[in-house]
């Protein structure tokens, strides 16, 4: 072992100061100084700045941790059960994003691998959306099923324009149709781009869906089209792409108009091709002339992709189509914005190639089979009654109470079509022994749990009924189901205890202090005082965490 000689730490730093080299004595002082992620100027003297950029910046492991306990607050996107957005990504399709995080879809000739990845990925849902021998499908991604919808309803717009000054006639107040259940970015197209939204209300007749009964009405030779819902968001059911299509047909042999079709299938589209083949609502009905849908609901990638395919060439008018010089290349667009992630393409795919057919349907499969366990597990409670239907038999007949494993491993086409989306609400006998009890407490007392379960009202005319939904994605395993039903249980359980509570302080007329602590106790903790005490009989001592 060698000799070492102790040295003199401040004749050091006093040597380096004397001879001027200041910046290296600031250096050595920083460089040994113990720096933690919460050691920043941020602190309880300096609150992070939030509406304007500091003057001065922090390390980024300081950045890091600030903006990471700030997110502290969220809820956890797996628990958000209001959602129709994909929340799960595998670790390889993790690396692939980040691998390819700056590449930008707008820059095609810089990135012609990933140009060549998205023209697969239009040609795939071409072929899963049924698209014809004799036409070629035309299509482009989106930042989500939003901008989609703006693109397909304007080229209907623009197609609508074309035919009425072929024919001399005016194009002022074109109107489009669409079902009250419709969601919002469909009533958004309609007003950014000069359309009047003929809004059909819904009723539980149509299953909370397009009336088909009220189309014709609401029909003129200025209708540009109509929006038909593959998954409605309020209730998970599929409208009726084909009986619109029946009635578009006879509508332009009385009158001579011909009305299109546009379909929003931002869910739908990505699971009915894999459980219902059968069901004929893309480009098999000729009506049909472009769907949508979210690559990020039930195509499984992260949030930021959407897609929209027009079933020809044709239908998509070349003046909305821009041949774009930039960047060294020549290249033909038409999108709402320009610049934009290229990972979520990739996503695309990789799911495409590692799923497959088969895997993207036994993973719907099983999320379909885990909403009919939830519905019927709800129903069976007596408490509620589901207004979706995903839970009932195809054939019409009443559902077995009780079988419950039949239920759970069936094949999906032996019950209704639909998303796998279960949309409850308390049944009229509840509501009925219970008036006092109100539904949106269920969802307060869930959120306190964690979960995010939305309650909220139907669409105008329908608007009197209140409805919980839960969206059953692929990452609610069955023992977090278990979980969330056992939940719901015991939580409508609190609600019916603290009632009770109520109405013992209104008949005895007095503030009994003891009485109204257990009320409070009881919706605080979600466990009535009675289980609490029988916990606590179960243990000789509690002791504090250390």
């Amino acid at each position: 072992m060698v000799l070492s000689e102790h040295v003199n730490a401040e004749k050091l730093l006093s040597n380096l100061t004397n001879k001027g080299d200041e910046h290296a004595i600031r250096a050595l002082i920083a460089s040994h100084t113990l720096r933690d992620p919460y050691s920043s100027k941020y602190n309880s003297q300096e609150p992070i700045p939030k509406f304007r950029i500091p003057d001065e910046g922090c390390e980024e492991k300081q950045a890091y941790q600030l903006i990471t306990d700030d997110l502290d607050l969220d809820g956890k996107p797996n628990l958000n059960l209001a959602s129709f957005v994909n929340t799960f990504i595998s670790d390889r399709a993790e690396k692939l994003a980040v691998e390819n995080l700056t590449k930008n879809l707008a820059d095609a000739d810089e990135y012609p691998a990933l140009m060549t990845v998205h023209a697969r990925c239009v040609s795939i849902l071409g072929h899963l959306w049924n698209n014809t021998d004799h036409e070629k499908a035309i299509g482009t991604a989106t930042t989500g099923s939003s901008e989609a919808i703006h693109l397909g309803g304007l080229a209907m717009k623009k197609r609508w324009q074309e035919k009425r000054r072929a024919a001399g006639k005016s194009t002022e107040k074109p109107n489009i149709l669409m079902a009250a259940n419709a969601q919002v970015a469909l009533e958004k197209f309609a007003r950014y781009f000069d359309v009047e939204d003929r809004i059909i209300p819904v009723r539980e007749a149509s299953k909370h869906c397009l009336d088909l009964t009220k189309i014709k009405e609401n029909l003129d030779e200025n209708t540009i089209g109509i929006f038909v819902i593959m998954g409605s968001t309020y209730t998970g059911h599929y409208e009726d792409v084909q009986g619109v299509a029946k009635i578009l047909d006879e509508y332009e042999k009385e009158t001579g108009h011909s009305i299109d079709i546009h379909v929003d299938g931002a869910s739908g589209a990505m699971v009915a091709p894999f459980l219902y083949p059968d069901l004929e609502w893309d480009f098999r009905v000729p009506r049909v002339k472009s769907i949508n849908t979210s690559g990020h609901k039930f195509g499984l990638t992260t949030a930021g992709l959407g897609w929209i395919l027009w079933r020809d060439a044709k239908y998509l008018p070349k003046e909305l189509i821009f041949e774009l010089h930039y960047l060294g290349g020549k290249e033909e667009s038409y999108t709402l914005n320009f610049s934009r992630p290229g990972f979520p393409v990739l996503h695309q795919y990789y799911n495409f190639l590692h799923l497959g057919f088969d895997g993207y349907k036994q993973l719907h499969a099983s999320s379909m089979a885990n909403a009919r366990l939830l519905s019927v597990f709800l129903e069976a409670t007596g408490h509620y009654t589901c207004v979706s239907e995903i839970h009932l038999p195809a054939d019409g007949s009443k559902p077995k109470s009780g079988d419950v494993k039949h239920v759970a491993t069936a094949d999906p086409l032996a019950y209704k079509a639909g998303l796998p989306v279960v949309a409850f609400r308390f049944s009229d006998s509840f509501k009925k022994a219970h008036p006092e009890v109100p539904q949106a407490a269920v969802s307060t007392l869930l959120r306190v749990k964690g979960y995010i379960v939305p309650n909220y009202e139907l669409p105008p005319s329908e608007q009197t009924t209140e409805i919980l939904r839960v969206v059953v994605r692929q990452s609610l395993s069955i023992d977090l189901l278990d979980r969330l039903m056992e939940d719901l249980s015991g939580i409508t359980n609190v609600l019916l205890q603290a009632v009770d509570d109520v109405k013992k302080l209104r008949k005895e007329g007095e503030h009994d202090p003891q009485l109204i602590h257990k009320y409070v106790l009881t919706l605080v903790t979600g466990k009535p005082v009675e289980e609490r005490e029988e916990d606590w009989e179960g243990h000789s001592t509690f002791r504090a965490a250390c």
